[in-house]
C-alpha cells in the first residue's frame, strides 16, 4: 500500500519531482501546498483533514516554520530538505520532536551521507596533520551559502577530530600561515549546476579528495520519499539522514 503524502513547496522544483516519483511508486498526494498557500496564514489548514501518513516539506525558511506547525497541530510525521534554516528554525524542530516523528537534512542523497560518514572516517584518521579545505558549487540561483551540504560535511569532519576554527571563504593578505586545524568552506555560484561537493584533505606531500556530484534533482526527491517510509510509524523523535541508512 502506498503513502498518502502531504507536500509543501510543491510548486518547486524538488516538490514536483517528489509528486511524480511518487505518484510513479503508488503513492498517493492527498495535500499540496505551493509558493501561494505558503504565504497565507491558513494555506496549511487542511492538512488536518487530508489524513496524510506524512509530510514532506521542501519549501523556505518561512515555509519551514509553517509546514512544521501545520504538521504538528495534525500529529504527521514531518520531513524536510529545506535549507536557509538558522537556530530559531532549530529550536522549534525539536520542540516539535516531542510531539511528532521529525527528520531534518541538508541533503536527502543517499550519496552525501556516505560521502559525511568518509569524511568523518578520514578526518579522525588524519587528525590535524591534514588541512581540511570544503568548496561547493550551485546553480546561480541558489540563495544560501555556504550550503547546508557543505556546513554538514564540516560538522562530520569536526566531530571526529577537534577543529580550532572555521572561515567561510578567504581573500586578503593574512598576517600569519593557515592555521592547523581549520576548516575552510568555499562557495561557487553559477549556470544549472546542481550540487558539487569537494572535500580536499591536504597533507605534506600527499592529499586526498572525496567528491559527490548531483547530475539529477530525482536523487534528492528518492531520498526525501525513503525517508518518509521510515519515518512512518516512529515514535516522536528527532531523527537524521543516517537513521534511514541504518534501517
Amino acid at each position: 500500500m502506498g503513502l498518502r503524502l502531504a507536500l509543501s513547496g510543491a510548486s518547486g522544483r524538488m516538490g514536483q519531482a517528489i509528486a511524480r516519483l511518487a505518484t510513479a511508486a503508488g503513492d498517493d498526494c492527498v495535500f499540496t501546498a505551493g509558493r501561494a498557500a505558503l504565504q497565507q496564514t491558513t494555506g496549511l489548514s487542511g492538512l488536518s483533514g487530508a489524513r496524510a501518513d506524512v509530510l514532506i516539506d521542501f519549501s523556505s525558511p518561512d515555509g519551514f516554520l509553517a509546514a512544521l506547525a501545520a504538521a504538528r497541530a495534525a500529529k504527521v510525521p514531518f520531513v524536510s530538505g529545506t535549507t536557509g534554516l538558522d537556530a530559531a528554525h532549530f529550536a522549534a524542530l525539536d520542540a516539535a520532536a516531542a510531539e511528532i516523528p521529525v527528520l531534518w537534512a541538508p541533503n536527502t542523497s543517499l550519496g552525501v551521507a556516505v560521502l559525511a560518514r568518509l569524511v568523518a572516517a578520514a578526518a579522525a584518521a588524519l587528525g590535524e596533520d591534514f588541512d581540511l579545505e570544503i568548496v561547493e558549487v550551485h546553480h546561480r540561483k541558489k540563495l544560501d551559502a555556504p550550503s547546508g551540504t557543505a556546513i554538514r560535511l564540516a560538522e562530520a569532519a569536526r566531530t571526529a577530530s577537534p577543529a580550532t576554527g572555521e572561515i567561510h571563504g578567504r581573500s586578503g593578505k593574512s598576517a600569519t600561515e593557515r592555521p592547523r586545524g581549520e576548516i575552510a568552506l568555499h562557495a561557487v555560484r553559477g549556470g544549472d549546476v546542481i550540487g558539487d561537493h569537494h572535500v580536499h584533505f591536504l597533507g605534506d606531500g600527499e592529499r586526498i579528495e572525496l567528491v559527490h556530484r548531483a547530475s539529477n534533482r530525482d536523487l534528492f526527491a528518492k531520498g526525501a520519499l525513503r525517508a518518509a517510509r521510515f519515518l512512518v510509524g516512529k515514535p516522536p523523535a528527532r531523527y537524521a539522514f543516517e537513521d534511514v541508512l541504518a534501517r
